[in-house]
């Protein structure tokens, strides 16, 4: 004899789909802003704090990358 244990009574919506899509929009969008942020922040600093911390300039592109995305 077969028992139903689990039955799902919810269909999903029209709106599912356009309402994640935006939600991710958001979220990509929300990460390019602070990933300008951070390259207009390592921007502002001089060549010798620059030295200081390890970078030259043209290494700000992708610190501020791994910094936000977490990657290169």
């Amino acid at each position: 004899m077969a028992a139903i244990d689990h039955v799902s009574t919810t269909k999903p919506s029209l709106f599912c789909a356009p309402v994640a899509m935006a939600e991710a929009a958001w979220a990509r969008f929300t990460q390019y802003r602070q990933f300008r942020r951070t390259l207009d922040e390592l921007s502002t600093l001089t060549r010798r704090e620059l030295a200081d911390l390890g970078l030259n300039r043209s290494m700000l592109h992708s610190v501020a990358h791994e910094a936000v995305y977490g990657t290169k």
